[in-house]
């Protein structure tokens, strides 16, 4: 009978605590129902400037405002010419898609404080000593805020490269259109339609400037002042002097493509000289071992055959 009554007693313990259960968890249910339907009707309810506002994209709502607080700090950081030198080196690259001074100044923080980050928490995963962690850190930061730098720098060699290399042939164009009769905002819309690559870009815009009321003066100073190119300068101070001073354009058009024609083959008789001393390091350091083994590892094996049975 006792065992009857502990059984029992059992069950309905079992059954009043599966009921609570049930009525918690229904009531829990009901409870997030009803905090959804609240989100739902305040969502409705909110104003349109925040409905806007949270129907933006993620990186409108988040990165954009985080890169403008980058470069807020990377302006706090730089010279007040910074921005100046900045804006000259990129015309010299040629103004890339995507790049302007603002997104520099945001890079260099962003990758000052990236990599000097990684850098130190690699350090505090190795075994060195607290000096070493820092003078690591503070060196890692420094290279990620001139990478930026470094980027651009190379970009504009490269295109001041290719344009150097375009030059005397864009000069023989510009002269023979001239010659033949073409004027000379002519002979500059022949040269930047024949030819792709960052020189006729530079004359294309040249002629744009032209043509919007620009005075050839002050539009081939402009071309001046957006390269670093030696002989691009020279090209434009030329033709700056000779509309000063009435002096034919053809004529001076023959000189300046003579004189790239004539360091061009310069700069190439320069190159093939250099050859002979740049080849000697892989000479000495790889040709030079691989013939030694081959002629001398022979007479090697056999004299060290020979003196082992001695």
């Amino acid at each position: 009978m006792s065992m009857t009554l502990l059984l029992g007693a059992t069950l309905l313990c079992g059954a009043m605590i599966l009921a609570l259960s049930v009525i918690g968890v229904m009531t829990t249910e009901r409870r997030g129902v009803a905090r959804s339907v609240a989100a739902v009707q305040a969502l409705d309810s909110a104003p349109s400037v925040l409905k806007e506002e949270i129907e933006r994209p993620f990186a409108e709502r988040v990165i954009a405002p985080l890169g403008e607080r980058l470069v807020g700090l990377g302006r706090k950081m730089v010279r007040a010419d910074t921005a100046r030198k900045l804006q000259y080196r990129l015309d010299i690259a040629g103004n890339p898609p995507a790049w302007d001074v603002n997104r520099i100044l945001g890079l260099k923080v962003l990758g000052m404080a990236l990599v000097g980050g990684l850098c130190f928490l690699y350090g505090l995963a190795s075994p060195w000593s607290v000096m070493k962690v820092v003078v690591a850190t503070v060196l890692s930061g420094a290279l990620g805020y001139v990478l930026p730098n470094i980027l651009l720098y190379n970009a504009g060699q490269k295109r001041s490269t290719l344009m150097r290399n375009a030059l005397p042939d864009a000069m023989d164009l510009l002269t023979i259109s001239v010659e033949a009769g073409l004027g000379f905002d002519a002979a500059v819309s022949r040269v930047a339609k024949n030819g792709t690559g960052p020189l006729q870009q530079e004359f294309s815009r040249l002629l744009q400037e032209m043509q919007l009321g620009v005075g050839r003066v002050d539009a081939m100073r402009a071309m001046a002042d957006r390269t670093s190119l030696p002989d691009l300068k020279s090209f434009c101070s030329a033709m700056i002097q000779a509309d000063s001073l009435g002096i034919p354009v053809a004529r001076v058009l023959r000189i300046q493509s003579q004189e790239m024609r004539t360091k061009r083959r310069q700069r190439a008789e320069e190159k093939a000289q250099q050859v002979p001393v740049r080849i000697m390091i892989p000479l000495v350091l790889f040709i030079l071992p691989c013939l030694f083994i081959v002629i001398l590892g022979p007479a090697g094996i056999q004299m060290s055959q020979t003196f082992s049975k001695m």
